[in-house]
């Protein structure tokens, strides 16, 4: 006689109260940080109208933002892993409200640079932190996934009704009410992480400042290496590059022999790793280039204002507000490598089509087809690339995990607003070719990335048999 067996039942964990509070807290954090990226975009000429300035400057206040957001993320995901992720988080929400609230009171372009930079900071502090909460709430791999697609769809719609929002305020106010917006949205953020159940413990990784400093003397020496190659000021660029080099060769030593590196070992050993972090990278190089570049040429050779520019932006900037719970469904059951592969396809046509559409006048039904390829692509790499960092992070170092990939893609971000902004000049039109050739910039960064990918992902299947 056969004995049945009963099904062991499946293994639950419990739940901490008030998680889903806690994850719409950590995703309206990040949908602030980007936010203070998108709406700035459509306020650029609003901008240089009202503060003076060139290119330089204007790209300057851009990657002030990213250059101290890349650099400090990198220390920042160890401080959230050593002091607690809720700590650092709610620390960087506070510092980024007052921090806007002093942009918004500017009273040069200079001094909005300087501020971009504490804002940059504060971001550092609270996006890896966020990462690590959220590894903290949903500990099961699957639901960590759903976990993450919610939380990047919340705050991706931050890129579909950015533009188009600080279009609005940029009509009604002028450039500063697009800082005044994080105000009120950082108290709310505060109240909704208020609780327990964002708690996590303290670690003992440990922090060199030193290292921390030469990275982001690096990353600002190299930026502005390449914003004086672009405005003709040779000898400013030989000098930022002999610099660049100078503060590089210093963290390679530093990280050598310091008792704390910067990029953690056993996360750039993992089977993948470099290759995803640099698909992070080519997105943002991507997503910014074109963010900086086509506000200007929609408002100044279409004559748009710049709430009709903002809503020129809505075929690229919608899809990343709603597509990623699709993807994240696509991440938990097939994995990481084929939204990551098609997203960065998708991102590399559309930024093709975007500069043929600039090669040819900029006709916008050319022009909205491109964007809507870029904006599926980005919703698609982005979540899956997010979830795979995380996932393969070792025990305890979510949040430089999450600090890594959000550091490499700011690095992008800046290289791209740079290496773009060298084609164009705030009185930027279309038929000189030059915003054309900007375009196909990140094009090609997103297609020698989607190589590299598929070559990874090919390497990943063979060795450890990753669908």
């Amino acid at each position: 006689m056969t004995t049945a067996i009963a099904p062991t039942p499946p293994i639950s964990t419990p739940r901490p109260p008030g998680r889903t509070r806690a994850l719409l807290g950590v995703a309206l954090g990040y949908f602030m940080v980007l936010l203070d990226t998108t709406v700035l975009s459509v306020a650029e000429p609003d901008l240089a109208a009202s503060l003076g300035g060139s290119t330089a400057g204007l790209q300057w206040a851009v990657t002030g933002y990213s250059v101290a957001f890349g650099a400090l993320l990198l220390s920042a995901g160890a401080a959230a892993d050593r002091f607690g992720a809720h700590k650092a988080f709610r620390f960087g929400i506070a510092a980024f409200g007052a921090g806007s609230l002093l942009a918004a009171c500017a009273p040069d372009l200079w001094t909005l640079v300087l501020l971009r930079a504490v804002l940059g900071a504060a971001a550092a502090a609270s996006v890896p932190a966020g990462t690590a909460v959220i590894a903290r709430l949903y500990p099961v791999p699957r639901e960590r996934a759903r976990a993450v697609a919610v939380w990047a769809a919340v705050s991706g719609c931050a890129m579909a009704f950015g533009p188009m929002a600080g279009g609005v305020l940029v009509d009604l106010s002028g450039w500063r009410a697009v800082f005044l917006v994080n105000v009120p949205l950082a108290v709310l953020v505060l109240a909704l992480v208020a609780g327990a159940a964002v708690r996590c413990p303290p670690g003992t990784r440990r922090i060199d400042r030193w290292t921390q400093l030469a990275v982001c003397a690096t990353l600002a020496l190299l930026t502005d290496a390449l914003i004086a190659l672009g405005a003709g000021a040779w000898t400013h660029a030989g000098c930022a590059a002999a610099g660049t080099a100078a503060a590089g060769l210093a963290f390679a030593a530093r990280e050598r022999r310091g008792p704390a590196p910067v990029l953690p070992p056993a996360l750039l050993g993992t089977r993948g790793m470099p290759t995803l972090l640099l698909a992070g990278a080519a997105v943002n190089f991507a997503l910014l280039g074109v963010l900086f570049v086509l506000p200007l040429l929609l408002q100044q050779t279409l004559g748009l204002s710049p709430t009709m520019a903002g809503v020129a932006f809505l075929p690229m900037t919608l899809p990343p507000g709603f597509n990623p719970l699709l993807t994240g469904r696509i991440v938990a059951r097939v994995g990481p490598w084929r939204p990551v592969l098609g997203g960065l396809a998708l991102l590399a046509a559309g930024c093709a089509v975007i500069a043929t559409a600039v090669s040819a006048g900029t006709p916008y039904a050319l022009l909205a087809v491109g964007l809507l390829l870029a904006g599926l692509g980005v919703s698609f790499a982005l979540p899956a690339l997010v979830t795979a960092v995380v996932n393969t992070a070792p025990e305890g170092a979510a949040g430089a995990a999450g600090g890594l990939l959000n550091a490499v893609r700011q690095v992008g971000a800046t290289l791209g607003v740079a290496a773009t902004g060298a084609f164009i000049g705030v009185g930027a039109h279309a038929d000189d070719g030059s915003p054309a050739v900007a375009m196909l910039l990140p094009a090609a960064a997103c297609t020698l990335a989607a190589l590299l990918v598929a070559r990874s992902r090919r390497g990943a299947a063979v060795g450890a048999g990753v669908r």
